[in-house]
């Protein structure tokens, strides 16, 4: 409890930090300053009637951000996001006039979308996709503030974030997996056996990057060829480990790790930076896109790629959509629907090839 407690304190400290005209510019990005410039004159926070730090609004959002951190677990990234789309709410409330939760009605609402979209002065244009993101989060905060007594009624209900354009996936052909994998670190070093089982195990077991960054050499067993993933919310689940990446966590094991753990002060972490540390996720992800370099894969690879590539190879080799739904730690099956969209894709091109009547 009182990690999350920290959380949701760093999150109402960094909302009051956005909202409160500063002359520095620190660690914040020029999108989150507070107040609006007209006629040369900086409004800021203080409004007569604008939502300021102090105002019941900005109480609110704190209140449900506290909740959010310590009752419903969400994760600090998480956490972070939310912080700053409700921080861009309540500029958006400032600037309007609006000073108390009653006063906020439907049409604020949809306004407050619209200049997601058209963008202003301090803030570039939202995709569809960022910006309903961010109305998911006002929507959020108006059903808690309802169901809290904060306010008596709920303006965002009939406010619909906008559909994203539905993209497939970008699996990668197993030809170029193995060619990265073949291709991770430096060869005859302790940090290539460090990469190649993280690749391994990225693409073995379907692992979010920071589910894979976040293991520790507990939940790892070899003996039943699984391991523990904690996904989002601190769900876990157990995956099982195939052949090649519980090979190559055994070398990294046995002839690597021991010579990053004594570099640092000793921890449980399964994957070691070179100070002996947990690997983060920045440098994992720098491993693979490095390794993608060295195999000569010239598309945008990230860790999802691997994640991607799993689940469609999964689908390709004849998995059941559901048995991938839970590997992956996916909610609801229709998250993991989309990746049957490019399996369809690739019988058609079967189909087209190979069928005497398929075309003319």
């Amino acid at each position: 409890m009182s990690g999350a407690v920290g959380v949701a304190d760093a999150v109402d400290s960094g909302l009051e930090t956005g909202l409160r005209p500063s002359t520095t510019t620190g660690d914040s990005p020029p999108s989150t300053t507070g107040g609006s410039t007209t006629g040369g004159s900086t409004t800021g926070g203080s409004t007569p009637g604008g939502s300021t730090p102090g105002s019941a609004i900005a109480r609110a959002v704190r209140t449900y951000l506290d909740h959010l951190s310590v009752e419903r677990g969400l994760a600090a990234n998480t956490l972070s996001s939310y912080q700053r789309d409700l921080r861009r709410y309540l500029q958006f409330l400032d600037r309007t006039g609006v000073g108390g939760l009653d006063e906020v009605s439907e049409a604020t609402v949809a306004a407050f979308l619209v200049a997601l979209r058209e963008g202003d002065a301090d803030h570039p244009p939202l995709s569809s996709t960022s910006a309903a993101r961010t109305v998911v989060a006002v929507r959020g905060f108006h059903r808690f503030a309802l169901a809290d007594g904060l306010a008596g009624d709920d303006p965002a209900r009939a406010v619909k974030p906008p559909t994203p354009a539905k993209r497939l996936p970008k699996a990668l052909p197993l030809s170029d997996v193995e060619a990265i994998l073949d291709a991770a670190g430096a060869p005859g070093t302790a940090l290539a056996l460090r990469d190649r089982a993280l690749l391994e195990v990225l693409y073995g077991t379907g692992a979010r990057i920071s589910e894979a960054v976040g293991l520790d050499v507990d939940d790892l067993d070899t003996v039943d060829q699984t391991v523990l993933l904690r996904g989002k919310g601190g769900k876990q689940r157990l995956v099982p480990v195939g052949s090649f990446a519980l090979a190559a966590v055994d070398a990294y094991l046995v002839r690597a790790r021991p010579e990053l753990v004594a570099t640092g002060a000793g921890t449980a972490a399964l994957f070691l930076n070179a100070r002996g540390g947990r690997l983060s996720r920045q440098s994992a992800w720098a491993v693979l896109v490095k390794a993608a370099e060295r195999a000569g894969v010239t598309r945008d690879v990230s860790p999802h790629t691997l994640r991607h590539s799993f689940a469609t190879h999964l689908l390709d080799g004849g998995a059941d959509v559901r048995v991938v739904q839970e590997l992956l730690g996916h909610a609801s099956v229709t998250t993991t629907q989309v990746y049957t969209l490019v399996t369809v894709d690739s019988l058609r091109e079967v189909f087209a090839s190979a069928h005497p009547r398929a075309r003319d």
